[in-house]
């Protein structure tokens, strides 16, 4: 049973048992998909694999089918078989579910080697087809005769030599290509036909004068299926204007492919070319590309006669496998024979120079030294005499000299050159001709049949006088041996003993002149006459499986098989003397069944487009007109049943396909003209939430490129890619890819990789991104991610950090990103990769609130969680209206004496009551020690100034009621909320979790607008009218008139900062002010709360007490949880308070010195960008802590006089007593100074009897 498969049963209400298939969740070696979808299944019974979906539902439904007749059998139940091919049983649905939703890729591409009828036929294989005939010698009489005739036995060796190369598989990476060259008529069709018979399926034709043309850019479009054999019969190299794309081709280097009505993309091909032309290869120079991988093939111009002709290429079907055995043979025997091999007739045929040389041989062989005066004498003596056209510059004739001589030495006065490569014009062809001997095997004068004696012992019987057996053959006891022969009789003979049987008629009757005339072309074996004297048999054993040998060879020509009770009627008339012979190729096998396509059969657009897709291919009609009327067909099914599908996109390569027909393209372009490409409802797509999230990193060096990714959860490892290829590329691509900041970096180095970019050309992509260059970014790798975390997480911070904060091991590299990585230190790369790869899913997880904001974000502008917040936040607001029309205020009329004026440094300020409020929000501050303050917050600041400004002109309400949703979910009003945003909010209200959710979606997109409204980019929130800022200085102008307004009223201003303002002393009337004030202005105060006390060092430092006893900082000094712990919390110390996160923007080293003598030495330990470290005791092992800049070390900011050590490492080393504390009561030192600096330290902190009041 197909390992995928279980069968069940289950009872029905009416108590019907109904057997059905259960898919398993498993890694298959049965099953393939690629692309979310079925694409192979193994076929136990063929032992090949098939990409046919009908296949897999017929191997499946076999399954269900041998199970119910057991299972009627065992138990007499009445059963309902829940087949696939039956639409109304709803298993194909199942089915389909399990391929393109519950099973992830997995496959590996088919075809990529030959496979011959005797290659074993394994899984592993991965093949879908063989060649008809084994891989093994056999007589090849016939295929010597012919090619012995046409070529000489050096140039067969070339032929011979490239086809094995082919055989053997070596062709996808040799850089050779053959060219049969001479005039029409002397045979290179004749060993190109041959070479199409060896590798039938595997090759496809090719457009030569295409690939040298420097304008077609649709010439390789004939290598889109990539074969492993390209073929033209008369091509045309004469006149080559750009050979890079051949030499490409031949190269097998990633190129770039150009195809009708599809965009462009790259790939490598395999191919290995064989061309025949009368017209010799144009060969520009002596440096030309095409000299090392030329190999040109002359035929002698020895011919066969016509009829010996069709004989012998009728005998080489039978021969291929041997041919092709020999060809591998001679191959093996030297692979490396034309490594060095130069097509000198070639080069003199179409390189006046290289003939100029020639012609100056006998001088340059016998001097062996020349000098560039002498020669270039020779050169315009031979330019006369040749009527040479267009001779070289004197300055290109120096240059080319160079490619005829091994040394060059330019002196003041001459170039010299010295050691003639005389080789290149040695020819060593041999002649060698073969007469063609007349051939005949079939004179039917033997007095004795081999046949009877062969099959002595086979069971036979005589006929009755009508002709048929006497008997049952389970009755029959007598064997040929009892017979006379030369009477009417039956014979069974074993399956593999095969008739080609022969019934050619001329003027009606039978005759046996035509039909040995057909026959002779046959293998020679025995032969016989039928029992009419005029109708011919030839006695083969076929090597094979006769099962798949078609019955009908040709008109008048039947091969009979002998399988179950079928005999053959003979009699013995007239026979030759030739023992049966064995075959194994050559004859034609069945057709695949052309299954009709019904209604029920087209259940999904996946079926539809392999159904088309193999139409395309001609693997179901071997013709165009029939291909086009089948895919009307089942289009016109399609449509006419309900499926819901979408092939328009295969539009065009249809109408290519139509087209191309030769003697109907105006029939199928007009009914191409009428198919239906899509249903009347749109094809349903599968979320990209039913696919498994996928986690991944890259690192990107000069020599490699890798990928590491995981599957989500904790359980799951870490897979690693090593230099992956594009189709690799290709396939990760599928899944749900989880990054951090991937859309600025990790997916355009996929997206490279799968255009077939090089490590060293990622290498310097990554380089033009790190250092922020222009137009270095793919538009369409954007997309390639579901999601990027850097994106969506509202805190702002590295992946090394986030490893930090999360206590993730951190782990760095060391080594330089501009430098190979030795292949001894991959692995070591790859465990760092691991470790970013776990990091990442770690930050997924400590951020889901975020991206569970992102989702809903996502959800109400109707695009994907891979959109960014600003893009999903201008589709909330504004929908599709790409270009707003945004509303401009001049402040100066609500706030009167505001300027935007030039000052002295020629740049434009915003001024208002002597005030330089900058371009952000308006901050403000009175150093000093202070009691009773009142924090009074705006609430939503920046964006209700955008509203009062109306700044989105007819969108400002939309803005409007995100920010009021906001304060309703705030407030838990969730009925209220429900009945906004036209209702689509609903679904998130009957979730607290959800609501609070929403809350930080909108929170989000409301605070992203600010941004956009002063961004310098082009956006939709974008005025470039604003250049001042308005959103952020209206703030500013009301908290600067606020300002005022308080300290008018004899109160002291302490702080502002943005959207808020201290007040020490505070009473309730001026607090009742300060909210009125606001109301004016359309802000709502919040009274968030009132300090005990406060030290305000400047306006982003201080350190304030509530009335409840707790304390809170704001600003470095008084944040580090020492200092807060020791001064202020009194909290117990724990490790975490006595690490320090140091970072820089180039490297951080620790110079572990402690121990080096003498004095002056260093060891420096590389950490990274960004560490957690400990302040070490001296003498405990700890180094000092450097920055690296330009070749330079430093003291990192803040550490000098203290050693350190990574806090990982003093945890591991136990290392917790030998921490320098003596670190941090530096910094409790200098902190209880700022303090002292504006009071009475000891009354602040509240220490007994020292209030100070």
């Amino acid at each position: 049973m197909l390992d995928f498969l279980n069968i069940a049963t289950r009872s029905t209400k009416k108590g019907v048992i109904e057997i059905f298939p259960k898919f398993k969740i498993v890694s298959t070696t049965d099953l393939m998909i690629r692309g979310g979808d079925f694409y192979a299944i193994w076929n136990e019974e063929s032992k090949m694999w098939s990409t046919d979906e009908q296949t897999a539902i017929e191997l499946i439904d076999k399954e269900l089918s041998i199970f119910s007749k057991e299972y009627r059998e065992r138990t007499g139940d009445d059963v309902r078989v829940l087949y696939l091919w039956d639409a109304d049983s709803g298993m194909i649905d199942v089915w389909h579910k399990y391929c393109q939703k519950q099973m992830r890729d997995r496959f590996h591409m088919l075809d990529e080697t030959i496979l011959f009828s005797n290659s074993e036929s394994k899984k592993t294989n991965y093949a879908s087809k063989k060649l008809s005939y084994p891989l093994e010698e056999c007589d090849i009489s016939s295929y010597e005769k012919l090619i012995s005739t046409l070529y000489s036995e050096e140039e067969r060796r070339k032929i011979e030599w490239c086809i094995g190369a082919v055989v053997s598989g070596d062709s996808k990476k040799i850089q050779k290509f053959c060219v049969l060259y001479g005039a029409a008529g002397t045979g290179k069709s004749t060993i190109l036909n041959v070479i199409q018979m060896l590798f039938d399926g595997y090759y496809s034709v090719f457009d030569a004068k295409a690939l040298g043309s420097s304008s077609n850019i649709f010439a390789l479009e004939a290598f889109k299926t990539n074969p492993l054999v390209a073929i033209q019969h008369d091509g045309d190299l004469s006149r080559i204007e750009d050979n890079t794309r051949l030499n490409s081709l031949v190269s097998h280097e990633m190129m770039t492919v150009n195809e009708k009505f599809k965009s462009t993309y790259t790939n490598r091909f395999k191919s290995f070319l064989f061309m025949g032309t009368n017209k010799p290869v144009k060969i520009t120079d002596g440096k030309s590309g095409l000299i090392r991988r030329l190999i040109d093939v002359k035929p002698t111009g020895d011919k066969v006669g016509k009829d010996e002709y069709d004989i012998l290429m009728n005998q080489i079907k039978f021969e291929l496998g041997g041919i092709a055995k020999h060809c591998l043979d001679l191959y093996l025997s030297d692979v490396k024979m034309w490594d060095t091999y130069m097509p000198k007739d070639m080069m003199s045929a179409t390189n006046e120079f290289y003939d100029f040389v020639l012609d100056s041989y006998l001088v340059f062989k016998r001097e062996d030294t020349v000098g560039l005066k002498q020669a270039w004498e020779m050169y315009k003596v031979y330019c006369d005499a040749s009527k040479v056209p267009f001779p070289m510059s004197k300055k290109n004739f120096r240059e080319e000299l160079k490619n005829y001589f091994r040394e060059c030495i330019t002196t003041e006065t001459d170039t010299e050159y010295s050691i003639f490569k005389s080789e290149l014009f040695l020819n060593n062809v041999k002649e060698y001709k073969t007469n063609a001997d007349t051939i005949s095997w079939l004179s039917l004068n033997s007095q004795q049949s081999i046949f009877d004696d062969y099959c002595k012992d086979e069971i036979a019987q005589y006929a009755t006088e009508d002709e048929i057996p006497k008997s049952k053959w389970s009755n029959v006891k007598t064997t040929l041996k009892d017979l006379d022969t030369h009477k009417l009789h039956y014979v069974r003979l074993p399956e593999n003993h095969i008739v080609i049987d022969f019934d050619i008629c001329k003027n009606g009757k039978k005759s046996l002149e035509e039909n040995i005339r057909a026959a002779s072309k046959f293998p020679k074996t025995y032969a016989e006459t039928s029992k009419s004297g005029n109708g011919l048999h030839l006695h083969y054993i076929y090597d094979g499986d006769v099962e798949k040998l078609s019955r009908i060879y040709d008109e008048n020509i039947e091969v009979k098989v002998f399988t179950g009770n079928s005999s053959l009627r003979r009699k013995l008339v007239k026979c030759n003397d030739i023992p049966i012979t064995t075959i194994f190729s050559g004859l034609p096998l069945k057709e695949e069944v052309k299954k009709m396509v019904s209604e029920n059969t087209i259940k999904s657009e996946k079926a539809l487009r392999v159904l088309i897709q193999r139409n395309l291919l001609k693997e179901i009609h071997p013709a165009t007109k029939p291909s086009v009327d089948f895919i009307f067909k089942i289009l016109e099914d399609a449509y006419n049943s309900g499926v819901h599908y979408d092939v328009t996109d295969m539009r065009s390569r249809i109408l290519s396909f139509a087209a191309s027909s030769t003697n109907n393209s105006d029939y199928c372009i007009t009914l191409t003209s009428k198919m239906k490409f899509k249903s009347e409802e749109p094809s349903v797509p599968i979320s990209d939430k039913d696919k498994e999230l996928v986690f991944f990193d890259v690192e990107v060096f000069p020599n490699l490129f890798l990928v590491n990714f995981k599957l989500a959860g904790k359980d799951k490892t870490v897979v690693r890619m090593i230099n992956p290829t594009p189709k690799e590329i290709e396939e990760l691509m599928k899944f749900n890819l989880v990054g951090f900041n991937c859309r600025r970096y990790d997916n355009h180095m996929l997206y490279g990789r799968l255009l077939g970019y090089s490590n060293q050309q990622l290498y310097e992509l990554s380089q033009k991104i790190i250092s922020n260059s222009p137009n270095c970014f793919f538009g369409e790798a954007y997309n390639i991610s579901y999601t990027d975390i850097y994106d969506y997480a509202s805190k702002k911070q590295s992946l090394k950090k986030w490893e930090i904060e999360l206590g993730i091991h951190h782990k760095e590299l060391g080594l330089p990103w501009d430098q190979p990585v030795p292949e001894e230190k991959w692995v070591e790369v790859a465990e760092y990769c691991d470790n970013d790869v776990i990091a990442t899913e770690a930050v997924f997880d400590a951020t889901k609130a975020d991206f569970t904001a992102r989702e809903i974000l996502a959800d109400l502008a109707g695009m994907t969680v891979n959109d960014t917040t600003n893009s999903l936040t201008t589709k909330i607001i504004f929908g599709n209206d790409k270009h707003p029309e945004l509303v401009y205020t001049d402040l100066s009329e609500e706030f009167p004496g505001y300027e935007f004026k030039q000052l002295e440094d020629n740049k434009f300020h915003n001024i208002y009551r002597g005030t330089d409020l900058g371009f952000g929000g308006y901050v403000y501050a009175e150093p000093g020690m202070y009691k009773n303050v009142a924090l009074l917050d705006v609430a939503s600041m920046h964006p209700n100034s955008a509203i009062n400004l109306n700044i989105f002109g007819k969108y400002t309400q939309r803005f409007k009621e995100l920010l009021d949703i906001r304060m309703h979910v705030k407030h838990k009003e969730f009925d209220i909320v429900k009945t906004m945003f036209d209702g689509r909010l609903a679904k998130y209200m009957d979730d607290p979790n959800m609501a609070k959710a929403l809350a930080q979606a909108l929170k989000i997109a409301i605070n992203s607008v600010y941004g956009l409204t002063s961004a310098k980019f082009d956006n939709p929130f974008r005025d470039i009218r604003n250049k001042n800022n308005i959103v952020a200085l209206r703030g500013a102008l009301f908290m600067r008139t606020l300002q005022d307004e308080v300290q008018s009223r004899g109160f002291t201003v302490a702080h502002i900062k943005t959207d808020s303002i201290k007040i020490p002393d505070a009473t309730p009337e001026i607090i009742d002010f300060v909210m009125e004030f606001g109301k004016k202005y359309g802000y709502s105060f919040e009274h968030e709360a009132t300090y005990e006390k406060m030290c305000l060092v400047n306006d982003a430092v201080y350190i304030a007490k509530y009335q409840d006893g707790d304390w809170t900082a704001t600003g470095t000094q008084f944040q580090v949880p020492y200092v807060f712990k020791t001064l202020f919390s009194k909290e117990p110390i724990e490790f975490e308070d006595l690490c320090e996160t140091k970072s820089v923007t180039t490297a951080l080293y620790l110079d572990m010195n402690e121990q080096l003598l003498p004095e002056g030495e260093h060891d420096y330990h590389f950490i990274g960008r960004v560490g957690l470290f400990c302040p070490i005791k001296e003498g405990c092992g700890g180094g000092i802590l450097l920055r690296k800049a330009d070749d330079k070390y430093h003291a990192a900011t803040g550490t000098k006089g203290y050693r350190w050590l990574e806090s990982e490492m003093v945890r591991q080393l136990n290392k917790e007593n030998d921490i320098d504390t003596g670190y941090y009561d530096s910094l409790v030192t200098e902190a209880i100074g700022t303090i002292s600096a504006y009071g009475f330290y000891d009354w602040f902190v509240d220490e007994p009897d020292r209030k100070g009041e």
